[in-house]
């Protein structure tokens, strides 16, 4: 299957600026770029198709140059926003710079990566206006749709002059890297457009450069893709933690996971089709998760970190909570009702304390029938102390009733 066979076929394309560009990318030689600007330290999955569709054109033969926008940051992009976005500090613009470099080289670590920082922050304002600006009719600009959704809201001159900068990058990676094509998510397309209309304004008109769009991922449901309950899914590990990470494409819904198969991994068309019809009769098994979860952790944390997750999930459904180290109970449980112990407390009082008993009878009455476990052993003392010296690892203890009520005993002294 031919590059722009395998893209239309995963729903990855939205829009071209030429025809002539499908034979171009089929073609497999050329240089392209994507860029993102470090509004923060890290990635999240909502920015993570667009380095997958570049790792899809780099695995055609394509050179991808991945543009980390340390000065565009600075001004902000209005693109489908409502409202102006915060100013970031030099500083701070560079440290998320670096932040998301560190990501992008792990996603591809073949890839030219250029700040754009290096060439806009010598720019001074009168070749700024003469150089480039004269370039672009303010009529052209106030008609992209990035600019025309805020005219009534209000969008800075700062914001305004977006498109130019971005506009120049992309000049700038034509004049000096042999830069062909950009590429980007559909509310990309006007400030693409707006660099091929000063190459070719720069360059003359026969200049080749493209421009390539991908479609904005969406939830079939109507709620927001990258999120989960506890906000934005990070790349980076110490934001989101890769059991987290593995547990939000786990639960993808089953009207949305074909597509997700098709826009997020490398699987081959005939295994995703499979994994079509296994869903129709066999939902249950949720294969498809499994896979779609494991490509993707083991692509951005690693084999090892997919296994634990695959290990503290299968112990949390099994009921084997016991049987997880401490980090990994630390992973695991942060959600459940905590107790935290900074002296050995009766079993009765943590039952009470966080609502697996509503009283000290009912506490008494489940620890006699023996409802209650602690770390995996069940007791019918009802002057049962919760020590630290029995422990996991001397930091937690696992208090259970029943089959699947947990609660978690931090020990803090």
């Amino acid at each position: 299957m031919k590059l722009m066979e395998d893209l239309k076929w995963r729903g990855l394309v939205y829009d071209m600026t030429a025809p002539e560009l499908e034979n171009v990318l089929n073609a497999g030689n050329s240089v392209f770029y994507l860029g993102a600007d470090p509004t923060a330290d890290s990635l999240h999955v909502g920015h993570l198709l667009a380095y997958l569709v570049a790792k899809r054109l780099e695995n055609a033969g394509h050179k991808p140059i991945l543009v980390i926008g340390g000065g565009t940051g600075l001004i902000g992009d209005p693109s489908f926003k409502n409202s102006e976005r915060p100013l970031l500090t030099i500083e701070t613009s560079l440290e998320n710079a670096a932040g998301i470099s560190k990501q992008v080289r792990h996603l591809l670590p073949q890839a030219a990566i250029v700040n754009n920082y290096d060439w806009l922050s010598s720019l001074n304002a009168i070749e700024f206006l003469r150089d480039i600006g004269k370039n672009f009719n303010v009529a052209y600009m106030m008609s992209k749709e990035s600019v025309k959704s805020r005219i009534e809201s209000g969008i800075s001159f700062t914001e305004f002059s977006y498109q130019i900068i971005q506009a120049w990058d992309f000049e700038h990676l034509f004049d000096k890297h042999a830069c062909q094509i950009q590429i980007g998510g559909q509310d990309q397309w006007g400030n693409i457009t707006s660099g091929l209309e000063l190459i070719r304004k720069v360059h003359g008109t026969d200049a080749k450069a493209y421009g390539f769009t991908f479609p904005l991922v969406t939830k079939s449901d109507g709620t927001k893709f990258g999120k989960s309950e506890s906000g934005a899914v990070w790349l980076d590990p110490l934001r989101t933690t890769p059991y987290d990470f593995y547990q939000y494409w786990i639960n993808t819904a089953d009207d949305d996971i074909v597509m997700r198969l098709k826009q997020f991994t490398f699987l081959s068309k005939a295994t995703i089709e499979a994994f079509a019809e296994e869903i129709k009769s066999h939902p249950e098994g949720r294969n498809a998760q499994k896979a779609l979860a494991k490509e993707l952790t083991v692509l951005v944390h690693g084999e090892a970190a997919w296994k634990e997750a695959v290990k503290i999930s299968e112990a949390l459904f099994q009921g084997d909570i016991e049987t997880l180290t401490a980090d990994e109970i630390g992973l695991a449980c942060k959600d459940l009702p905590r107790f935290e112990a900074n002296h050995d407390p009766l079993l009765l009082d943590v039952l009470v304390a966080t609502g697996l008993a509503s009283s000290k009878r009912d506490a008494r009455d489940l620890v006699s029938s023996g409802a209650v476990s602690v770390n995996g052993g069940k007791t019918l003392a009802l002057d049962a102390v919760v020590t630290q010296e029995n422990a996991i690892e001397g930091r937690y203890s696992i208090v259970r009733k029943g089959k699947k009520k947990y609660v978690l005993v931090s020990h803090t002294k």
